[in-house]
């Protein structure tokens, strides 16, 4: 199902993790395309992401797990903007796909999925919520993942034992779900979305793969029949630009641009509220 076209004009939206072939890039030229003021983020290379969209966007180097990084990202737009319609939270990573870490990889003393994927987010968000909220009918739109199943809420507060990589991503998308129930419930004026974008032909793997070059190799010369198989980044996309978009779209949880029932552990109110609260706390301290 894909999103109708939407007239943007006028309307300022952040895209986090627009590099090439991601998700992120082709939301990023669509919602250019139909006349929003696009802003994007990438790691690296932002530039050469701006000129490949083609104009009408602008960028900015980010970095999730840092939290520096994300204060000048915040402190940048300020500067540029007093409006902000919609911000899509795309970026992401999922490494160690082979299951073989046995031990947590730390950052600042956190899971890396986690700190990387829900604090990191949760921080920037935190950040531009004041001006979503004065630009009222704003929206924050979390790009999760199926494999939010393999999360659990016992793991939000606690170390995941025994460690399972594939379960603390599940996790950290997990979080994101808790975070958009609690954005819509908390902030007047800014709505709540988290979606499941479908299987999808990216790059997130190649990090995943790092450091095995059979598997890397093996992925290669697969990667024909794996794109025919799968969504390309422009199909996936669709989802996220129903949720930044539509107005009929109310707040919630979607896959291929309707409304759709999560994890159980995704729908525990009190879960969500809890760690709304701790998140603020840790945001309050960056």
């Amino acid at each position: 199902m894909a999103a109708a076209p939407v007239d943007l004009h006028g309307r300022t939206v952040i895209v986090t993790g627009a590099s090439p072939g991601s998700l992120g890039f082709e939301t990023a030229r669509t919602l250019t395309a139909w006349g929003a003021d696009v802003v994007v983020t990438t790691r690296s290379r932002t530039e050469a992401t701006v000129a490949a969209l083609g104009g009408g966007a602008t960028g900015h180097p980010l970095e999730l797990a840092d939290a520096t990084s994300v204060r000048d990202f915040a402190d940048w737009f300020a500067s540029r903007h007093d409006r902000l319609d919609a911000l899509v939270n795309n970026a992401g990573i999922h490494l160690d796909l082979r299951s073989s870490w046995k031990q947590p990889t730390l950052v600042d003393g956190h899971e890396i999925h986690w700190r990387t994927n829900y604090l990191g987010t949760m921080q920037l968000t935190h950040a531009l919520l004041p001006v979503l909220a004065a630009t009222g009918n704003a929206r924050v739109v979390n790009v999760v993942s199926k494999l939010h199943e393999r999360g659990r809420n016992e793991f939000l507060f606690a170390p995941i034992t025994p460690y399972d990589s594939w379960v603390a991503y599940g996790t950290s998308k997990l979080a994101l779900i808790h975070a958009a129930t609690e954005v819509e419930r908390r902030v007047e004026g800014v709505r709540g979305y988290s979606l499941h974008p479908g299987s999808v032909f990216t790059h997130i793997a190649d990090r995943g793969l790092d450091g095995h070059r059979v598997l890397g190799a093996a992925r290669r010369v697969l990667a024909p029949l794996e794109r025919r198989m799968l969504r390309t980044p422009a199909e996936g996309a669709q989802t996220s630009l129903h949720c930044a978009t539509a107005q009929q779209a109310e707040g919630g949880y979607y896959r291929d641009c309707r409304p759709a029932q999560p994890s159980d552990d995704a729908q525990d109110p009190e879960v969500a509220a809890r760690l709304w609260d701790v998140t603020a706390e840790w945001v309050g301290g960056r």
